[in-house]
């Protein structure tokens, strides 16, 4: 268990080392600054409390006080309304409800392909998936070129989504071409980010050392 921050930690984060979902979560504690005790699970042998916190025994889970929660997106907008500076959610309804259809369609679209990937795996269903996932990036490179960041001049929780499967793209076996230069630019503007440093645990840095 490793405390995340210097101040006093009121909150408990079970997370996994491989996960792009616990990552987007630690990316917005560590954009809002926020002390935490992290508890790394081993997906295949979940700790027993997990299993008393969470009956789906999933992570990321987060406990707050008396309150629990669990699946990614809801811990992320509950960061963002419990400690509201920096805001990583536009202000009005409608800006609001574009950006969490938009992560509702990069959970479907691409998070959905990531696990028939499995590595860098060279079966059929694998390669498909890597196909898929970036016929759909390349397809949409003018949104990333329109603005610093995604559909938006500031960094918002779309960005915090979008920046772990970024990362893991190598390890997925997923290339980039020469055209993709909006993308990648994009990418490093995220992976810049001192918020994004302070999330990376040592399993997801080695994963751009290799």
């Amino acid at each position: 268990m490793a405390l995340m921050a210097t101040k006093k930690s009121v909150m408990t984060l079970y997370t996994s080392q491989d996960s792009p979902y616990c990552h987007r979560v630690r990316i917005v504690m560590a954009e809002k600054n926020v002390a935490y005790e992290m508890v790394d699970v081993d997906p295949a042998n979940p700790p027993e409390d997990l299993l008393d916190l969470n009956p789906y025994q999933t992570v990321p889970t987060l406990v707050d006080r008396e309150l629990v929660l669990y699946e990614s997106r809801i811990i992320m907008e509950y960061l963002d309304e419990r400690f509201p500076h920096p805001p990583l959610m536009p202000v009005d309804p409608v800006s609001r409800a574009r950006s969490r259809l938009m992560m509702y369609r990069i959970d479907r679209d691409w998070y959905g392909l990531l696990p028939k990937m499995k590595g860098k795996s060279k079966s059929k269903e694998a390669e498909t998936a890597r196909r898929e996932l970036l016929d759909s990036l390349l397809s949409i490179i003018p949104v990333f070129e329109a603005k610093p960041y995604f559909m938006s001049d500031e960094f918002s929780l779309v960005d915090c989504c979008i920046a772990p499967l970024l990362w893991r793209l190598p390890a997925y076996g997923v290339k980039l071409p020469k055209q993709a230069r909006p993308i990648e630019d994009y990418a490093e503007r995220l992976f810049q980010r001192e918020s994004f440093q302070e999330s990376l645990l040592d399993a997801e840095k080695a994963l751009r050392e290799a």
